[in-house]
């Protein structure tokens, strides 16, 4: 084989492979599969130059060289190390018989944690059954045992290198391996302690924890083993000695003996810094001095730490009795004041102290590196493994899998986060194995010894075209996912919000389910019980997330005027949506989500009877900007798309009202959320209503073409009037309308006309058909004449009829005419008809005045519902929004011919129009504006919470609360509750807008 050949089998410098070969006594020609083997490897340099120096250690008879040539798993293991390992290739040189543990059966398996602890401490010479088991110096001359066991551990770290490179063990199995390793080498180094120090041994019963990775079994190649020492005095100690001491003396011992130097290279440290008071404490203590540390002075981090304590080493049952101390005050932690946000600091703490020139190329500490999966893991564990056991595991991979399965993280975020976390660790364990030094560094790209270090690390991981590059972005790909994914998880304010809970109510049994519901202010607690376990039982994934949920959407639901009515409609949407997989991961990850929708069911039962009939729209709950009102210019889109969609027009018009329902929703949400104002509800409900009339007109004249077969002899606009026309329609309002046609040029009008008529029919059975959605009611009892007079007129028509006998109230009411469906070119001549009328020339005349002050006077005395109380009554009350809206009107009818600002149909721009032009006194209108808004909101809210109209505030103090609670009252410091405040707030403002209307109105 030449040196060419060489080179394309991956050496660097074929010339030099070739020169190696041949000094080493091999003709690659006559092992093309070695040849082919070691240019698989990492670095196929270094491999080939470690095989020759460990053949040049080994007899000629060795048979290593055939046994590569018979053995291909022998081939891939001592080749696949030899490119990864310089260290270990440095084991092999000074022990080269080793390569033999690379060999065979047992080199393919992995050892059981008994097996490891066995065959260490039958190193150092010491008896595996002792319950204290000592090591026998004698048996190893001047140089002790300890270099015999720094070599042992290194070959079992050969075998476990061999497997792990070759893909025969995963990242999960290689951690539990080297924890294992880890632990074993210290029950060894325990033993060696003893036999040097017999008196020590005799007088105190020593128990190694261990923390962090090992104590999880996620253990890297080189990582520090943090440790907790617990000791006490042994059954037969001496009485006058010190067992702490003896203890002490015995664990210090312990510790030096993996970190020594010799010819076999430290292995690592080991690293107490995790014990009670961190470094400035007592090396050892008895178990009674660690539990009463962690109950009185222990911080939060510390319980974190706990999570992965586990008896290692040493005695037995001591380290038993610690755990079993210990666990409960982990698993309660949660429950600590700002437990969850001390947490959340400290990852940001450790991420500010990162060195700058670091950050990015960080595997551990860095953002979207280890740490990141790690915190988020124990966050959740730590918080929701108060009341779920299973989740009480020190392992990452398994905590993750834990959560996963329980609910607590979806599945696709879990499956996110293990696979990054195997990656990264994947990538920490090779840049260690080169030369068994701890490091969580990426190489640095910009430098020769960089590149060449990322080429191997990419080759090692499977990237053999651009190793480099593909593992750089690999790198970047992933920590990007978990940066995103932690950022997710680890500041989810469910996690505050499960933290704190009481510690019995994280998971209720069924009494302390019914004593915590009756003390959360639920009327029938038996029957919110039965919601409970109709959500919660069963063994399905729902069923764990509801689990997780319920207990603290209790609280919310208790915050909302009506806790029962809340928890019925969440059981009704939660069943109404079924295995929908986003909607219990939204409000899970979402906790904004689930703690609004509480405040929704338990408030409005009109928002619940729309979410019913479209459970899909707690979606909308996510984000603010969701629930603004969308562009008109979108719904009449989405409305002519219906159209199109469906050859029924039923079905094209029922389309569009359950695009209404969707927007009802989305305006009752923001306004009992507080995102938007009394303006903008009655923006919104306007807009959403003319679209959908005038896809009820279109869809009309469709239908109508279809029965005539021919299109309709006319054109037709409808001009929105009272609170419609003025853009101020609330939850209750009906659609006042008028509707005017214009036949086509050359139509018989009598056929126009009743074409027309056959198109009003059509629209309003269209809007008021039975159906799940709300319908839209249609009054057209403001037209001329009322309701004695024809539903439809002609353009002409409504000339003549206004030209000769429109009164005073027609005139009023014709302020707030504005076209809102049909023919735009109609509807703007319209306008200009009428705009004579409304603002007539040199305003109205005493008379006009007149009639209009008895008018009103009239509907105060008449109209007002036998037994209401004038002062609580919203629309026709004193001060209530019928005063407000007279005084504005009148104003217009006097001024507006004049004032082209007053020309406009809403009632407050009318008024602050008036008050720009110096009729109205500026505190009158701030008066009448503050009493205005609350009669809107006090009679929208009226509506939301009953589902059904209404124009009074109630008499029963009860509905009252409710309806306060709606409108965002709390009580006061003096004791005045959310009624009494509501109703002290609308008699003063009320009370002081008629002052001002009985001043404004009757004023000549």
């Amino acid at each position: 084989m030449t040196a060419g050949a060489l080179a394309r089998q991956g050496f660097g410098d074929g010339a030099r492979a070739l020169r190696l070969f041949s000094g080493a006594g091999i003709d690659p020609g006559d092992h093309p599969e070695l040849v082919e083997a070691l240019g698989a490897s990492a670095d196929p340099d270094q491999a080939l130059t470690g095989l020759t120096r460990i053949i040049e250690n080994l007899p000629e008879d060795s048979g290593l060289l055939e046994a590569l040539a018979a053995d291909p798993d022998l081939r891939a293991r001592l080749t696949a190390v030899l490119g990864a390992s310089i260290a270990l290739t440095d084991h092999l040189v000074r022990h080269p018989g080793d390569w033999r543990e690379l060999c065979g059966p047992d080199a393919a398996r992995a050892p059981s944690p008994t097996e490891l602890r066995a065959g260490l401490l039958h190193t150092v010479g010491a008896e595996p059954s002792s319950a204290a088991p000592a090591a026998d110096p004698e048996a190893f001359g001047t140089e002790g045992p300890a270099p015999a066991l720094r070599a042992a551990y290194h070959r079992r770290v050969l075998r476990l290198a061999g497997r792990d490179l070759t893909g025969a063990a995963d990242v999960a199995e290689v951690g539990a391996e080297l924890a294992d390793l880890a632990a074993a080498v210290l029950d060894a180094a325990l033993a060696i302690a003893r036999a040097e120090a017999p008196e020590d041994a005799a007088a105190c019963r020593v128990a190694v924890i261990g923390m962090g990775k090992c104590g999880g079994r996620e253990l890297n190649y080189v990582s520090d083993v943090d440790v907790v020492f617990v000791a006490e005095p042994a059954e037969d100690a001496p009485g006058d000695g010190d067992p702490m001491a003896s203890a002490t003396r015995l664990a210090s011992r312990m510790m030096a003996i993996p970190a020594d130097t010799d010819g076999e290279g430290t292995l690592w440290e080991v690293d107490p810094a995790l014990r009670p008071e961190g470094r400035n404490g007592p090396l050892v203590r008895p178990l009674a001095g660690h539990i009463a540390y962690y109950e009185r002075w222990a911080k939060t981090w510390e319980f974190q730490a706990l999570l992965k304590a586990r008896p290692i080493a040493g005695d037995a049952a001591l380290g038993a009795a610690y755990a079993e101390a210990i666990a409960p005050m982990v698993w309660s932690a949660a429950g600590r004041p700002n437990f969850v946000d001390d947490v959340q600091a400290m990852r940001r703490r450790v991420v500010a102290h990162i060195p700058a020139a670091e950050a990015s190329r960080e595997l551990k500490l860095g953002p979207g590196g280890l740490r990141d999966i790690e915190f988020s893991v124990q966050l959740l564990q730590l918080v929701h493994g108060r009341a779920d056991e299973t989740l009480r595991s020190g392992n990452t991979l398994s905590a993750l899998e834990a959560l996963s399965a329980g609910g607590y993280v979806g599945r696709a975020d879990a499956a996110g986060l293990a696979s990054s976390y195997r990656f990264l660790r994947d990538v920490e364990h090779l840049l260690q194995m080169h030369r068994l030094r701890r490091t969580h560094l990426l190489p640095d790209g910009r430098t020769e010894a960089g590149q060449a270090a990322l080429r191997r690390l990419g080759r090692a991981l499977g990237h053999t075209s651009n190793p480099v590059t593909d593992v750089t972005a690999a790198w970047r790909r992933t920590a990007g996912e978990v940066r995103r994914l932690h950022e997710k998880l680890f500041y989810r304010p469910l996690l505050n919000a499960v933290a704190r809970l009481p510690e019995d109510g994280v998971r209720l049994t069924a009494e302390q389910a019914g004593q915590r519901l009756e003390a959360l202010g639920f009327a029938d607690p038996a029957g919110a019980l039965r919601h409970l376990e109709s959500l919660t039982s069963g063994v399905s994934r729902r069923a764990a997330i509801q689990r997780t949920l319920l207990p603290v959407m209790l609280g919310w639901f208790s915050d909302a005027p009506r806790p029962d009515a809340g928890l019925l409609g969440f059981r009704q949407v939660s069943e109404a949506l079924g295995t929908t997989p986003w909607y219990l991961r939204l409000l899970r990850d979402d906790v904004r989500v689930a703690e609004r929708m509480a405040w929704l069911l338990g408030t409005s039962r009109y928002a619940t009877e729309l979410l019913l009939r479209a459970p899909e729209a707690v979606a909308i709950l996510d984000d603010d900007a969701d629930l603004e009102q969308r562009p008109t210019e979108l719904l009449q889109a989405e409305a002519a798309a219906a159209l199109r969609r469906h050859d029924s027009m039923e079905t094209a018009v029922a389309a569009v009202r359950a695009l209404r329902r969707r927007e009802l929703f989305r305006t009752a949400a923001a306004d009992l959320l507080e995102v938007s104002g009394i303006d903008s509800v009655g923006h919104a409900l306007t807009a959403i209503a003319r679209v959908t009339v005038d896809a009820a007109l279109q869809a009309a004249v469709r239908v109508v073409a279809e029965e005539l077969g021919e299109e309709p002899r006319t054109r037709m606009a409808v001009i929105g009037m009272g609170r419609f026309g003025g853009r101020e329609l609330t939850y209750a309002s009906d659609a006042d309308v008028m509707f005017v046609h214009d036949p086509l040029p050359g139509a018989d009008p009598a056929v126009a006309g009743r074409h027309a008529e056959m198109l009003v029919r059509e629209l309003r059975r269209l809007l008021e058909m039975p159906a799940a959605d709300p319908p839209l009611a249609v009054d057209a009892d403001l037209r001329p004449e009322g309701r004695s007079g024809p539903l439809v007129r002609t353009f002409d028509s409504y000339a003549a009829y206004y030209r000769r006998w429109a009164s005073a109230w027609e005139w009023q009411a014709l302020l707030r005419a504005e076209p809102v469906a049909g023919d735009a070119e109609l509807g703007g001549r319209f306008m200009e008809l009428v705009d004579p009328v409304r603002y007539p020339k040199d305003g109205v005349g005493d008379a006009e005045v007149l009639e209009i002050r008895r008018l009103k006077a009239r509907m105060e005395a008449e109209r007002l519902p036998r037994g209401a109380d004038p002062a609580l009554h919203t629309k026709l009350g004193r001060g209530g929004l019928s005063d407000v809206e007279w005084v504005a009107q009148l104003l217009q009818l006097r001024h507006a011919h004049r004032v082209p600002a007053l020309r406009t149909t809403g009632t407050l721009p009318a008024l602050q129009a008036a008050v720009d032009e110096g009729l109205l006194d500026p505190e009158d209108c701030g008066t009448l504006e503050v009493a205005w808004r609350l009669a809107a909101r006090v009679r929208g809210a009226i509506m939301l919470v009953r589902g059904r109209a209404g124009d009074s505030i109630p008499a029963d103090t009860r509905e009252v609360a409710v309806l306060a609670g709606a409108l965002g009252y709390g009580g006061d410091e003096d004791g005045e509750g959310p009624a009494a405040l509501l109703l002290q707030d609308y008699r003063q403002a009320t009370r002081r807008a008629r002052t001002v209307m009985e001043r404004v109105f009757y004023d000549d």
